[in-house]
């Protein structure tokens, strides 16, 4: 399940909070009725949730969660996952912790290493573009405010993790670049993100294209090309 089900009412989250901040904040999420929510599947072993409206953050179904034989393991995603606070009526025994993180581990040449945030921020673009109508100076516009968040609310657990492992693959970029360049090329001089859509893509350039027709269904990628074997 998404951590995602147990999110607070979009009303209810921090006011002083400045955008995508708020959707970081561990308080964004209904800390309380996950809590309880996690200590009745464990104790009880069924459960009955809503499902959240993915683009309004509003209930929109709803599905039991059952454990039948009291062996079957709940997998949880989301990025509150780490924060001990979420599962705090749960053995820690009982708890098993996946970290998994894009780190970018190529270089441009021997002076000049490609920044893992570049990467991840290369991902969003397309992503946003295409599952949620956001378009690349939007997305840079609210990067900062991301990177905030998650500075704050994400990375201070990634040691809680009891595994972690790395998404980033070699000719990731070779392959987002295609879909990434005509995005940036449609963000505006005469705004502010033009200065880093533009610093994008020239750091593209550098790169040769690999078509995406050679990365197959199932790969990690396709969360972000489209193409997926899997549904999000």
């Amino acid at each position: 399940m998404c951590a995602q089900n147990i999110h607070a009412a979009r009303h209810r989250l921090l006011a002083d909070v400045v955008h995508d901040q708020r959707f970081f904040h561990v308080y964004g999420i209904n800390l309380r009725a996950g809590q309880q929510f996690f200590a009745v599947l464990y104790n009880v072993g069924e459960i009955f949730i809503a499902c959240v409206f993915r683009q309004a953050y509003r209930f929109d179904d709803a599905f039991a969660l059952r454990f039948a034989t009291g062996n079957e393991i709940l997998v949880v995603e989301g990025i509150h996952a780490l924060n001990p606070e979420l599962t705090a009526q749960i053995p820690q025994n009982q708890i098993f912790r996946v970290y998994a993180s894009a780190l970018t581990t190529i270089l441009l040449d021997n002076h000049n290493y490609i920044p893992t945030t570049d990467n991840r921020l290369l991902r969003r673009i397309i992503r946003d573009h295409k599952y949620r109508g956001v378009s690349a100076q939007e997305t840079i516009r609210r990067w900062p405010s991301v990177r905030a968040g998650e500075n704050r609310w994400i990375f201070p657990y990634q040691e809680n993790a009891d595994c972690m492992f790395n998404t980033a693959m070699l000719f990731e970029l070779a392959v987002i670049k295609s879909q990434a360049e005509p995005l940036l090329e449609q963000v505006p001089e005469c705004c502010e993100e033009f200065a880093e859509a533009y610093r994008l893509r020239k750091f593209l350039a550098y790169i040769r294209p690999i078509p995406e027709t050679q990365i197959p269904p199932t790969s990690l990628l396709r969360e972000f090309l489209g193409g997926s074997s899997f549904e999000y």
